[in-house]
């Protein structure tokens, strides 16, 4: 029958107060789509409002994504801007060679 299981995802929004929200989703796309919308279904982003994506993780279940969520959730905002940082950082590497 091919029935695949879905990917999921953590991920770390940038909000307009400089605040960070972390949520879990199967697509990050469609949920910053949401959180930015006129009907944001979180009340924390629909006033802090644009948001976007700072951090995400692949994870391969929903259940190993919660838990990595209830970990990052417990951290500190320096520390949860270190990790935004380090993926950065990563990143401007690739890039930039």
């Amino acid at each position: 029958m091919g029935f695949k299981l879905k990917d999921w995802f953590i991920y770390m929004l940038r909000c307009a107060d400089n605040s960070l929200y972390t949520g879990v989703t199967t697509d990050v796309e469609r949920r910053v789509v949401e959180h930015n919308g006129k009907k944001s279904i979180t009340k924390y982003t629909r006033a802090r409002q644009p948001v976007e994506v700072v951090y995400q993780e692949k994870l391969g279940s929903r259940s190993e994504a919660l838990k990595r969520e209830a970990l990052l959730k417990k951290l500190k905002k320096h520390e949860k801007e270190a990790l935004v940082a380090e993926i950065t950082e990563n990143i401007d590497e690739k890039v930039n060679g």
